[in-house]
């Protein structure tokens, strides 16, 4: 599955700046010891500094071209959390802007070793953060993902986490299966087993060709990805609900 963005990097750029500062408002609202639902075990203290700290790591990478093995992970003594994000958010994202998106840069995924990979990177790292942030203080005020955004979100959950992140772990289906996902006008085939993991956009033809089905709006089936929805929040069609069952239970081991 090739890696470029199914929206241009000036757009990418602008969805960063914007939820970027919603994440900050976020952070200066909402109490440090609230529980997320959406990420077991964490309160949203604990989550919005590990924003902060993907942010650092993002940089490391952008200055060294490989992962690096030490950065700041939390706010030093003095510093509030609502700072460490904050000047962890301004620096990656003035970093970003100074580069062109094709300009090479290091990452984990071989299909994509430019800006361009990070700029789309953080956006759905600070989207999904912003969801989870939000839920945990004003479940009934969440802000809605655009569609195009949700549309490439849910490209690269497939993509990149599915396709690129399983292998590296090493996990794999215990079946052969594919499931046809449709989302904000595209379309994709992810097929999982013991043999293989991989995902490709295709046709709506083709989609309709798996053994399983999912659709439903762009933002629910990019957040059903990542765990974010519940189960029945999207349409499951097809005659295999095991498929889709594999691919829900695959991305939750890949995202985590």
């Amino acid at each position: 599955m090739r890696g470029q963005a199914l929206v241009d990097h000036g757009r990418l750029l602008e969805v960063l700046g914007m939820e970027g500062e919603l994440l900050g408002e976020i952070t200066h609202a909402v109490q440090p010891d609230i529980p997320v639902t959406t990420c077991p075990g964490w309160t949203t203290g604990e989550l919005l500094r590990h924003v902060g700290s993907v942010y650092r790591v993002a940089l490391g990478w952008l200055a060294d071209g490989r992962q690096p093995t030490e950065w700041q992970r939390e706010p030093v003594r003095g510093q509030t959390l609502e700072e460490y994000l904050e000047t962890g958010y301004a620096a990656l994202f003035a970093e970003l802007s100074r580069h062109d998106p094709g300009e090479r840069a290091g990452s984990w995924w071989p299909a994509d070793r430019t800006y361009g990979f990070w700029c789309r990177r953080m956006v759905h790292e600070t989207v999904v953060h912003r969801v989870d942030a939000q839920q945990a203080a004003t479940p009934d005020q969440v802000s809605p993902v655009d569609e195009d955004i949700a549309a490439d979100g849910a490209d690269e959950a497939l993509a990149l986490w599915f396709a690129q992140r399983l292998p590296m772990l090493g996990l794999t289906g215990t079946r052969a299966g594919s499931v046809g996902v449709r989302a904000g006008g595209h379309n994709w085939i992810a097929r999982a087993g013991p043999a293989e993991t991989t995902a490709w956009r295709c046709s709506p033809a083709e989609a309709e060709m798996a053994d399983g089905f999912v659709s439903g709006t762009a933002e629910k089936v990019y957040l059903w990805m990542w765990g974010r929805q519940p189960w029945w929040s999207v349409t499951l069609d097809g005659h295999d609900d095991d498929a889709v069952g594999q691919l829900w239970a695959l991305l939750r081991l890949a995202t985590r």
